[in-house]
């Protein structure tokens, strides 16, 4: 026993490191190629070989209970379309740098398009000189919404993890603060880092739609689970407005941007930010967003525990 321990802590770093150099490499091919013809790769690779991972199981029970009217087949073709979108996001990561090309002049010849409202309120938001708590979830694209702040002239301070394999993570975080403003870890200080950033006038953005075991209780699809106060909590020190931003993935290797109207907090009898109502609000957004396009969201982790 000891001798498989003492050998898994000797082959661990070196498989971490050879999956970190594949990604790398990966990333930096992929840059050379069309993004439109490696997009389609990348989808059609995960749809064949999504099925036989266990995150099918995982997706397949997630969306059953979410959705009970629907068919198994129906049920089907909404996995798939999950594992294509995934392979998409795949890719368009290596052209993060230059995939937000919305010009509001030649909204025809963009491959993003954003509503008129939409437009209005990051024109708003950009322009109030007030900091504002930006909430998206693992929707289409999810690196999007932190582009599109930057790109409409927020100064923007983005929470994101980092991934387990540091090699891979130098280079992701490269080509994420290309574009996408002051990045913060997930890690202990976050929270003071993001509330000294809300505190200068920042727009402060992170993803709020995972499971967090000592998160507060909301209900998701009918269904209790737990979600990360982080955001509420934010509130409550520096009150600001909420607003949710989704990219939604159209035909043609398009998107299209939407920055929600202002969700209102939730208050407690003294007038206090209600963390779990609050958070309740926000989750009750993006189940409206997913409900639209569920084979657009990452319906491949554990939402429900």
């Amino acid at each position: 026993m000891r001798t498989r321990l003492q050998l898994r802590d000797v082959t661990k770093p070196l498989g971490q490191a050879a999956v970190g150099a594949l990604t790398i490499g990966i990333l930096r091919a992929a840059r050379h190629f069309d993004p439109t013809k490696t997009a389609n790769l990348f989808a059609r690779i995960t749809r064949s070989i999504g099925p036989m991972m266990r995150e099918q199981k995982i997706g397949r029970a997630n969306l059953t209970a979410a959705f009970p009217e629907k068919s198994p087949a129906e049920i089907e073709t909404i996995l798939a379309g999950v594992w294509d979108n995934l392979g998409r996001v795949g890719a368009e990561f290596a052209h993060l740098d230059h995939i937000w090309n919305y010009d509001p002049a030649r909204p025809k010849a963009s491959c993003i398009e954003i509503d008129r409202r939409s437009y209005e309120l990051f024109t708003q938001l950009r322009l109030d000189g007030k900091p504002a708590l930006i909430f998206a979830s693992h929707l289409a694209n999810w690196e999007l919404p932190a582009l599109a702040a930057v790109a409409h002239g927020s100064d923007t301070a983005i929470l994101y993890r980092r991934p387990n394999i540091a090699s891979a993570d130098r280079i992701i975080q490269d080509m994420r603060a290309v574009k996408m403003g002051t990045l913060i870890p997930a890690g202990r200080d976050a929270p003071l880092r993001l509330a000294e950033a809300l505190k200068s006038g920042q727009h402060v953005g992170m993803l709020v739609d995972q499971y967090l075991t000592n998160g507060v209780e909301v209900t998701f699809f009918g269904r209790k689970t737990r979600a990360n106060p982080m955001l509420a909590r934010l509130l409550r020190q520096i009150e600001c407005p909420i607003h949710g931003v989704r990219v939604i993935r159209l035909p043609g290797q398009r998107f299209r941007g939407e920055l929600s109207e202002e969700v209102k907090p939730v208050r407690d009898a003294a007038g206090q930010i209600d963390i779990q109502g609050t958070m309740q609000a926000v989750t009750s957004v993006i189940e409206g967003w997913i409900r639209g396009y569920p084979d657009q969201w990452l319906w491949l982790h554990r939402r429900w525990r």
